[in-house]
């Protein structure tokens, strides 16, 4: 049901959801040393979510989380490059808002469907 009201936006709210605690402990690491920055591929994990619910054979589970490759590796190991993942938590939190807008567009229709307005 969800997916016939919602279409691809709930699984793309989740994973957007997910996405953003990676970049948050990416942010939050950046000074651990030997700490590498991970990312999530959010078209694939997305491709995945929408092959299975149309029913085609696919692991599901957590997206894979990547390694970010750094453009300018520290001494110390860590590969978070501190502007980068801001300028990514941001885009994914605007994503994640502009998605959200949507799905609470459709349920405030569905309500005054409901309601006879």
């Amino acid at each position: 049901m969800n997916e016939q009201i919602f279409g691809i936006h709930g699984a793309a709210l989740e994973l957007r959801s997910q996405r953003m605690g990676v970049l948050a402990s990416n942010i939050a690491n950046a000074a651990t040393p030997g700490y590498k920055a991970r990312d999530v591929d959010f078209n694939a994990a997305l491709d995945a979510r929408l092959a299975d619910a149309r029913g085609d054979a696919v692991r599901l589970g957590e997206p894979e989380l990547l390694y970010r490759r750094p453009t300018m590796p520290s001494l110390d190991g860590n590969t978070v490059e501190l502007s980068r993942e801001q300028v990514a938590f941001a885009e994914n939190a605007l994503a994640y808002s502009a998605t959200l807008s949507f799905v609470q567009g459709k349920v405030n229709t569905i309500n005054r469907a409901l309601k006879g307005e």
